[in-house]
């Protein structure tokens, strides 16, 4: 008997907004949504913004207050608080000469080191020397444009550096702080109750990014430093590093000594890290497993890069697709007429526990993660072009889950998270495994949802946003459509799908299974099963019976009444994030260790093994 790896929190920010409590899902649905919900849920993201405070909440919102917030989320025009992508400062090389020779003064302290053989100096006086050179080579200040001017951008006016004490942090490492925070909030179960009953080295932690710390305050800074004649610092290495988000969770807002990873692989870094978690749950290696990425890729060196390689929805291509103004709200098109992809930066965050341990602790039920599978493509022809493993992916997923489920809820109550990365090759070959597939399956009309079409390709936290979003279908039963497209491409293949673009309403109590789909870089497929939490409930009361289902709705009710006093604060714009700098340091001397037993001070004991795993080759 495997544990069932049930979905007790989840937390994070994205183009979207907010993720706890279905915030950021709700944006995306948002014109179908009745007027209280809709003004809740406008308020909230106004409050993050800063164009709220918390004594104006409770007015509704001016007809300027509504446009800014609809305008300022989600797929947009690229702002100037990253970068102007108009005028992208260089260095332009440059080879100076004259027969006349050059002369000029600089500092001394600014000569180089060796001197140039043709330079010969003369003193200036205080400290500045005369220089006289035939030539020079040279770099000169330049202003280019970068030709992608669409991006999936966190709310205008959230700054994730306001809401803790974040001096020199990487931006993503900032949305780790922020995003796993929000998770633990909306838990409603302080956190040393959940190490007291799960232990210590029970409690798992994977996280990651897929193409480490970019800006300035990590490997981007790090590697340009000697270039742009400054000097390295001592954090931007270490902060730099891909496993970081694991990390910062773990020391800051946790203060974890369990088990720690951090799996990439591409684009589907989230569901690598997700399926760690999920295999120590149902092993039985972990009773709790946070999971989560982050990715904040909005700097020109990134976006050079996706463009040179032709990956990228660049203005040409846009101009193509949009003969008058462009509209970048719609460059994201998944399935559609489309010409590369969209970044969108955000972070991710699940809190996973066994079925047991979330009965124990009344924690809430929003779903659970049956199984992930990954397959690698095999032998290619190109690193970035797809391949055959998500043929395996999806179809390992879909065969067990109808072993779990049964036939009728894999075929009439399902629904699939599409990669849908907006890229010509993606929509020809993602379209034909979910069409083939649905009909080896027997499904008709296969649900397919393809959310960066509003939120960019966050790329690590990318299948985590395809999460969050399913468990807001599971709480509304509102699937989002590919709003962004006028129709299908005729290369899509689509006979056994339903690829809408507009929002369909279902009964939540007919929604059992989402299938998260994910294409990497690489040959990196994975797709995970998640199931509603309607079925999850009763999955768990036929293993553990009626009786210890009344007690956990018991033990539920004030827990689900401290996550909506969070939510409330959180509403309001009060996000404070769980940081422990320097907080709570283990005395070394203070842990006592024997043969049976390690206790961290402040810790439960932690029973070492005594058992043979191997006992049957003995």
């Amino acid at each position: 008997m495997q544990r069932l790896p049930v979905i007790t929190a989840f937390g994070g920010f994205n183009p979207a907004g907010r993720s706890s409590f279905h915030h950021g899902y709700r944006r995306l649905v948002l014109d179908r949504l009745n007027g209280a919900e809709r003004e809740r849920t406008l308020a909230s993201l106004a409050a993050m913004m800063g164009l709220r405070t918390a004594a104006g909440g409770d007015k509704p919102l001016t007809p300027e207050e509504e446009r800014r917030v609809l305008d300022q989320t989600l797929v947009r025009e690229l702002e100037q608080r990253f970068y102007d992508y108009r005028r992208c400062h260089y260095h332009q090389p440059a080879e100076l000469s004259s027969t006349e020779g050059f002369t000029f003064e600089m500092s001394v302290r600014q000569l180089p080191e060796p001197l140039p053989a043709d330079w010969r100096l003369e003193p200036a006086g205080e400290g500045r020397v005369r220089v006289h050179s035939r030539g020079l080579s040279v770099m000169l200040d330049s202003y280019r444009e970068i030709p992608v001017a669409a991006a999936g951008q966190l709310p205008t006016g959230f700054e994730p550096a306001e809401y803790y004490n974040s001096r020199f942090h990487p931006r993503g490492l900032q949305l780790s702080i922020l995003g796993a925070s929000d998770a633990v909030q909306s838990l409603g179960i302080d956190w040393q109750t959940v190490v007291a009953a799960a232990g210590p080295e029970q409690i798992s932690v994977y996280a990651s990014s897929a193409m480490s710390q970019l800006d300035p305050y990590g490997n981007g800074g790090l590697l340009q430093s000697r270039l742009r004649g400054g000097r390295v610092s001592s954090k931007q290495l270490a902060l730099g590093l891909t496993s970081m988000p694991a990390d910062f969770v773990n020391a800051y807002v946790l203060g974890s000594v369990g088990t720690t990873g951090a799996v990439a692989g591409a684009c589907a870094t989230y569901l690598y890290n997700l399926r760690a978690a999920v295999e120590d749950i149902r092993s039985g290696r972990a009773r709790v497993a946070v999971v989560g990425a982050a990715e904040a890729p909005l700097v020109p060196e990134v976006v050079d890069g996706y463009a040179t390689m032709g990956a990228l929805a660049n203005l040409d291509g846009l101009r193509k697709l949009f003969p008058g103004e462009i509209d970048f709200r719609r460059a994201s098109r998944p399935f559609g007429e489309n010409c590369g992809f969209t970044l969108g930066e955000g972070s991710q965050w699940a809190i996973l526990m066994d079925d047991a341990l979330a009965l124990e602790l009344g924690a809430t039920i929003h779903g659970a993660v049956a199984n992930v599978f990954v397959n690698a493509d095999g032998t290619k022809k190109s690193i970035s072009a797809p391949g055959p493993g998500n043929y395996l992916t999806v179809a390992r997923a879909m065969a067990e889950t109808r072993a779990i489920v049964g036939e009728e809820s894999l075929r009439r109550r399902s629904f699939i998270q599409a990669h849908g990365s907006s890229t010509p090759q993606n929509r020809v070959t993602e379209s034909a495994i979910f069409d083939r597939l649905a009909g080896d399956f027997g499904i008709q009309h296969w649900p397919v949802c393809a959310v960066k079409a509003y939120l960019g390709h966050t790329v690590a936290a990318a299948s985590g946003d395809q999460l969050i979003t399913s468990l807001g279908i599971f709480d509304r039963g509102i699937l989002p459509g590919v709003t962004t497209i006028d129709r299908i491409a005729e290369d899509v293949r689509h006979d056994n799908l339903e690829i809408s673009l507009e929002h369909s309403e279902r009964d939540i109590n007919t929604l059992d299974v989402a299938f998260l789909n994910s294409k990497g870089f690489g040959g990196n497929n994975a797709t995970a099963s998640v199931l509603a939490p309607h079925l999850v409930h009763k999955m768990v009361e036929r293993r553990h019976g009626s009786e210890a289902m009344r007690k956990y709705r018991s033990r539920n009710e004030p827990v689900a009444e401290r996550s909506q006093a969070y939510d409330l604060r959180a509403s309001s714009g009060d996000m404070s994030a769980i940081y422990r700098f320097g907080e709570g340091l283990v005395d070394e001397d203070a842990i006592k260790t024997s043969t049976s037993q390690v206790t961290l001070p402040g810790y439960p004991p932690v029973n070492l093994p005594t058992d043979n795993p191997f006992a049957d080759m003995a």
